[in-house]
């Protein structure tokens, strides 16, 4: 099995219950620029990308009844820090390695396209010191 590194912070994910809501407060409170909303139907999210200097901070909300969000916001209703995403060289090779060591890749452990058009994992929380981590493809 090859070795893997991961690269930069791509983005950090903030489950909101109200999008247009959240949206606001980063734009108009602290003047950030925000994408406009964009859904995500293999994923169950509409997200927002709160633009910063050197990351992206992602604000997502369930998209359809089924969405894996509700559940975490069922648990949490004002919302709060859903996962990390960091960016590695091969996904699918990163993919392999992790499953080869015992980690957990959640649904099939094949990449899906995440919203920036890249393929995209996802690691079980209770892998990764109770946090749910996302590798994207840099």
């Amino acid at each position: 099995m090859t070795d893997m590194k991961i690269g930069n912070l791509n983005h950090v994910a903030i489950a909101v219950p109200d999008l247009a809501a959240a949206t606001a407060k980063y734009r108009d409170q602290l003047g950030a620029n925000v994408s406009e909303p964009q859904d995500e139907p293999d994923h169950g999210v509409t997200v927002v990308f709160v633009e910063l200097p050197n990351t992206k901070i992602e604000l997502l909300t369930p998209l359809g009844e089924n969405s894996p969000i509700q559940g975490f916001l069922d648990k949490n209703p004002d919302g709060g820090i859903h996962h990390l995403c960091l960016e590695v060289d091969d996904v699918t090779a990163a993919s392999a390695k992790l499953t080869h060591d015992g980690v957990r890749v959640l649904g099939s452990g094949e990449p899906k396209i995440g919203a920036h058009g890249k393929p995209v994992i996802f690691l079980h929380p209770k892998d990764f010191c109770a946090t749910l981590i996302e590798l994207e493809e840099a």
